[in-house]
């Protein structure tokens, strides 16, 4: 366990750039002294904010660049323009290269998910990243996946991240088999997607031993904690985890709008005053910022574009828990390991060693 984690930051990321970046950066060191920054970006914007943040400046290196990754970039553009230049993608390189240990970044997804790929490679065995988040539940947490890396999944890419889910559940949640489910609009094996059905038939048939698949479940069942992972391909589980965070804010302002409506709200809110403090704090969505690209050589973090700086500072906090646990040796260990322990025909061929790049 290293003395110090290194994060390199694309602080140009997101629609608020440096403005959100620093503040947040600072948020994440309070709580973490341990922490050393690399800022990647324009100098003449971040540096103010470092010279406001003593504490932070004394933590920090700031590495200018010109360029910075626009939000609505095609991911084609940001190999093209953005390679070994831009904010984005220096702060990948320096994982890379071994100056940093993780990278954050609030920048354009696809561009993100691009530049991680070419640059770090994906783990042996597996074909596509995918974007992995704690989701919070009415039973503690789960993992979600994939929540926006790559749209689009055939059989065998669900089978992956079933297994690139279940491994990481098991760290975290120190399961040894944890149940895992596909995100389906019914939970009969007649009803979606020809791709998710027979990705269902493949976990049945196959029974792997690392994990315990349940079946299919619906977007209702994802906030009750059903299950410990939920596998869905990355368009439907953009729109999922949208669709949840602008309800959770659209019920944090009905409860507002309520207590105010009159005296006598306010009195009663008075007296409930903690218990909607933890409501509000519950259901939070800056708390479950944060996804990382799950399969890559290098832990890269995706934190939401629109997010404020505690917002940030939780995906920051993310990828400062993942290198305090050694989440991608143990998780490239273990599916390493449960390929090893399976015949060849058990597994799909990208699951038993075959590199990927």
């Amino acid at each position: 366990m290293p003395d110090k984690v290194r994060i390199a930051l694309d602080a140009m990321g997101g629609d608020f750039g440096p403005s959100v970046v620093v503040p947040g950066a600072q948020h994440s060191l309070d709580r973490h002294p341990a922490i050393e920054f690399l800022l990647f970006g324009d100098r003449a914007l971040i540096e103010p904010l470092l010279d406001a943040r003593p504490q932070l400046k004394a933590s920090s290196r700031v590495i200018h660049t010109d360029v910075a990754i626009a939000m609505d970039a095609k991911p084609s553009q940001a190999l093209r323009q953005g390679r070994s230049k831009s904010s984005m993608s220096m702060a990948i390189d320096a994982v890379k290269h071994g100056e940093a240990d993780l990278a954050v970044s609030a920048g354009n997804t696809g561009a993100l998910m691009a530049l991680a790929k070419f640059q770090l490679k994906t783990m042996p065995g597996i074909d596509r990243p995918a974007i992995a988040a704690r989701w919070p539940t009415v039973r503690g947490e789960s993992i979600v996946l994939d929540l926006g890396a790559s749209i689009g999944a055939d059989a065998a890419h669900l089978v992956d991240l079933a297994v690139m889910g279940s491994a990481m559940a098991r760290i975290l949640f120190g399961r040894d088999r944890p149940t895992v489910g596909l995100l389906n609009i019914g939970v009969e094996e007649a009803k979606g997607l020809e791709e998710v059905r027979e990705a269902g038939q493949i976990l049945r048939e196959r029974g792997l031993p690392f994990l315990d698949y349940v079946g299919f479940v619906e977007a209702d069942d994802i906030g009750q904690g059903v299950v410990d992972v939920v596998v869905t391909e990355g368009f439907a589980g953009n729109i999922a985890l949208k669709a949840a965070e602008g309800t959770a804010r659209q019920i944090a302002h009905l409860l507002k709008t309520a207590m105010n409506r009159s005296i006598w709200s306010k009195v009663g809110y008075l007296f409930a005053r903690s218990a909607f403090r933890s409501l509000k704090a519950s259901m939070d969505p800056d708390k479950a910022n944060g996804g990382v690209f799950l399969g890559l050589n290098g832990i890269v973090i995706k934190s939401h574009g629109g997010t404020d700086a505690e917002g940030f500072a939780y995906a920051v906090d993310m990828g400062y828990d993942m290198i305090r646990r050694d989440l991608l040796a143990r998780i490239g260990e273990t599916i390493t390991r449960e390929g090893d322990d399976d015949d060849d025909d058990e597994l799909p061929p990208r699951l038993i060693g075959e590199s990927s790049t």
